[in-house]
């Protein structure tokens, strides 16, 4: 792969990257910093990813590196930085997409991710298996799961408000 190759790779990925990693960790310097690292990540591994596949690359390396961070911060949490709205819980919703994002953010990080990659970013279900290294069965089993519990928590808000 030549620098002209890689430069249009980021190019045409960078922001579909940027946007995945951003809607799993809500966090603009977190999302841009795993953005960075994979791109280091694609540009050192270069010459051994086939051409073609080089979105997929990036989008697994990208889901790897995010699933990583996201261990390292569980591990590594700091109480002084919990805020205390996270404790409790406000039913005065005016913006469904901010009902939909907390719902969303409920779920468990892999149903998370593959929910996202499909629902948002239109994969197929053989190309979330490759990025997310799960049989294309598991993916369409947690896709069903997320969907069925959203459909259940947006129900429920739906009866409140």
């Amino acid at each position: 792969m030549t620098v002209r190759e890689f430069n249009k790779c980021v190019d045409d990925y960078s922001d579909n990257l940027y946007r995945f990693v951003l809607k799993n960790i809500k966090d603009e310097d977190k999302a841009k910093d795993i953005i960075q690292d994979t791109f280091e990540k694609f540009w050192n591994k270069k010459d051994d990813v086939q051409e073609g596949k080089e979105k997929s690359y990036l989008f697994t390396t990208a889901y790897h590196t995010l699933i990583d961070v996201t261990r390292k911060e569980k591990r590594q949490g700091n109480f002084s930085e919990v805020k205390e709205e996270s404790y409790s819980v406000d039913s005065q919703y005016s913006d469904l997409q901010e009902v939909l994002e907390e719902a969303i953010n409920k779920l468990p990080e892999d149903q998370k991710a593959v929910i996202m990659l499909r629902d948002y970013e239109g994969y197929a279900y053989d190309e979330i298996a490759e990025i997310t290294k799960l049989s294309e069965s598991q993916v369409k089993v947690y896709i069903f799961r997320a969907r069925k519990f959203l459909k259940q928590y947006l129900g429920s808000i739906e009866q409140v408000l």
